[in-house]
């Protein structure tokens, strides 16, 4: 057994060799040191250094038998060595993964790009209770899979949009959160009580955020938040914004919530998206996101978030004191916001036959086709 001087030296050396030292160098480094302390050396500098005594072990062995596959100086281990990814180790990780984040329930999800209400390592925890083994970080890794699609659209150039209701607000002198510069002794008078004010109505703001030029578009509606009015918006910023930064674009990638207007299972949203493709002539993708797992919707934290900041503390009196806040959002990083009132009316309620869904030119993807699905444009004879 070693004493503590000799496990306090080694420690000393180690600490002050370790930023130089890669993981082959410091393996063969550690094992020299235990061969020079004889018996008991292993377990010495494993305690010293905190390196695993099978790692110094296996630098021994490498010490002990230089010529036996020898490694280039280049390298760290043997080509094939180290530690199997997740997935290969355990083939069935990932569809347990997926299982963990179906929708079990139905909530109203704030925040590419799947992600999930519960946290990596929650998620972590029910893995290993279903004997799958997995480390948090390699379930935020398996959760990044959906950024793919985004990353594929943007490197051909073509749109790739993120869309989302923001909260509904009312019209009117009600209090606004957040603190705004005023005059001493001179604050702005709002309602005590935010009730509907019929005559002013209320806002549904439905944003589209354009995810590579840092732009947005936010439609102002009055009236319903239905998949068409969500699809109209997406209309209206390809029109005012989308098509000029896109001039030679052929498809348009929308992620997009499961639940709200645009709905992954609402007939009319796809209906009111083979429109838009027929007239725009673009091929539209959809991702949606599971329920419960869209902290990763860009439009969230890109968007929405820098528009409260813009209008905190001030009271919404009118429409159009909405959408000049809107339009007037700006950050330090470049974001620019247009925005307008749509006006037009958008009944609830309207039914879609199945004869009018299977008119809908939809291919549902390999991956979860029932939240991926591409929409092609009819062909004009």
């Amino acid at each position: 057994m070693q004493d503590a001087q000799v496990i306090a030296r080694i420690g000393r050396k180690f600490r002050r060799l370790a930023g130089a030292l890669n993981e082959r160098s410091r393996r063969l480094w550690a094992a020299s040191e235990a061969l020079e302390l004889g018996w008991g050396g292993v377990s010495a500098v494993a305690q010293a250094t905190n390196l695993s005594p099978t790692t110094i072990r296996a630098g021994i062995g490498e010490l002990k038998k230089p010529k036996r596959r020898a490694l280039s100086p280049d390298r760290i281990r043997r080509p094939g060595a180290g530690r199997q990814r997740a997935t290969q180790r355990d083939p069935g990780l990932r569809s347990a993964l997926e299982g963990l984040v179906e929708p079990t329930s139905r909530g109203d999800p704030e925040a590419s790009l799947q992600w999930t209400i519960k946290s990596t390592r929650t998620l972590a925890r029910e893995l290993v209770q279903q004997e799958h083994p997995v480390s948090y970080r390699t379930v935020g890794a398996l959760l990044e899979y959906i950024n793919g699609c985004v990353r594929r659209f943007q490197r051909r150039g073509q749109p790739a949009i993120s869309v989302d209701t923001k909260k509904k607000e009312l019209v009117g002198d009600f209090k606004n959160g957040g603190r705004d510069w005023r005059p001493q002794g001179k604050p702005q008078e709002v309602r005590v009580h935010d009730f509907l004010d019929k005559t002013l109505g209320k806002a549904i703001p439905y944003g589209v955020y354009d995810l590579l030029h840092n732009e947005g578009w936010v439609s102002v509606g009055i009236d319903h938040d239905t998949a068409q009015f969500a699809v109209n918006a997406i209309g209206c910023w390809w029109r005012k914004m989308g098509r000029r930064r896109f001039p030679r674009a052929q498809e348009l990638l929308i992620s997009a919530d499961s639940g709200g207007s645009n709905s992954a299972r609402c007939r009319l949203w796809k209906v009111a998206l083979q429109e838009l493709a027929n007239a725009t002539g673009l091929t539209v993708t959809v991702c949606h996101f599971p329920p419960g797992t869209s902290k990763w919707n860009k439009i969230e934290h890109r968007l929405f978030s820098f528009i409260a900041q813009n209008w905190r503390g001030q009271p919404l009196v009118s429409l159009q004191t909405i959408v000049e806040l809107i339009g007037h959002t700006r950050t330090a990083q470049g974001l620019k916001v247009c925005a307008a009132l749509d006006t037009n009316d958008y009944p609830k309620g309207i039914e879609i036959t199945d004869e009018q869904l299977a008119r809908v030119k939809l291919q549902p993807h390999n991956f979860h086709g029932e939240w991926n699905y591409t929409i092609r444009a009819e062909r004009k004879t």
